[in-house]
């Protein structure tokens, strides 16, 4: 904090440290303070002092926190803060429901009015395009699913398939995983007694039953996502990269499958697909090394489609019935 901050301004910034961070010691909250360790115990104090009820324990897992029952004081926004605010809601929910729209408003007209008025005008003039694959799950649904997270319980959830069949499974939710607008559960399902992905906006219902459950240690939520969404899927894909694998590597996500050296030369993706068309035009065709479809049907059908039709973008001439020739004439 700047040197010239005021006691009162430094004593609310301890209020917010320990609001989101229980646990923090004197040192780190000397740090963050930017005052020394005594310094820190003296604002502590200063909050003690107005009511503010703060216990500490000492310990490894020792610290301050606020007491039970604790009257926090309303939630402030700078300028930049609440810009940043508006502009993450418009650009994750860019046709701002009324739910979303309703409680934006709230918030921007809470504001001070130098800010609020910043906020409102990029919120008035600021447009973003919605994004096409986006699918927003229920609100209720993302809650139970979140606190499920948290709690570390096992939960049954109604799950409805692409096909349209629908299903129920026992989970242990290990994570909710936001990539690209969709939103995704990650968890061990015990009905498939293996790792799972659901989209949370095919989750139907969510229950509850209370069995504990232990995350892996070394969970890394984004980086398995990715690795399981090239797997488990219908079609089955091998391609084979005229390339090394160090080169090719950069352009493969996980969601395509693994990627494994077959020699110094060359390398081999193996995995499986819901949608060839699409791992066709959208990651193959955006690597930039000489590759050969070797297995799934599927797959090499798409390719020679897309094939064809970018060798017609570049063909001479219209046939006679108007539509573009077939190859150069």
């Amino acid at each position: 904090m700047p040197s010239e901050t005021s006691p009162t301004a430094r004593a609310l910034r301890t209020l917010e440290i320990l609001q989101t961070r229980p646990g923090t010691t004197a040192d780190e909250l000397g740090a963050r303070l930017g005052v020394t360790e005594r310094a820190a115990r003296r604002y502590v104090e200063i909050l003690r002092e107005a009511g503010i009820p703060v216990t500490s324990l000492r310990g490894p897992h020792g610290g301050y926190r606020l007491g039970r029952g604790t009257r926090l004081p309303p939630v402030t926004f700078t300028q930049t803060e609440a810009l940043g605010l508006v502009m993450a809601v418009l650009d994750s929910h860019p046709e701002a429901d009324d739910l979303v729209s309703t409680a934006l408003g709230k918030v921007i007209r809470a504001l001070p009015e130098d800010v609020g008025r910043q906020a409102a005008t990029l919120r008035e003039h600021a447009s973003a395009a919605p994004d096409r694959y986006a699918a927003r799950p229920d609100t209720a649904v993302t809650s139970e699913l979140v606190a499920a997270v948290a709690a570390r319980r096992r939960v049954l959830v109604t799950y409805r398939g692409e096909s349209g069949s629908e299903w129920v499974a026992q989970v242990d939710p290990w994570a909710v995983v936001v990539r690209y607008g969709r939103w995704y559960l990650l968890c061990h399902s015990h009905r498939a007694d293996a790792v799972r992905t659901y989209r949370v906006d095919r989750v139907l219902a969510v229950e509850h039953t209370g069995t504990a459950f232990t995350p892996p240690a070394d969970l890394d939520p984004v980086a398995a996502l990715e690795q399981h969404l090239g797997t488990g899927w219908q079609f089955t894909t091998r391609v084979v990269f005229a390339a090394p694998l160090a080169d090719v590597a950069p352009w493969i996500g996980a969601q395509m499958g693994r990627l494994e050296a077959a020699g110094e030369d060359r390398c081999v993706l193996t995995g499986t697909t819901r949608n060839p068309a699409m791992y066709a035009q959208e990651w193959l065709a955006s690597v930039p090394f000489a590759f050969r479809v070797e297995d799934g049907p599927e797959l090499r059908e798409a390719v020679a489609a897309l094939a064809a039709r970018l060798a017609a973008a570049v063909a001479d001439g219209l046939l006679a019935d108007g539509s573009l020739a077939d190859g150069p004439r």
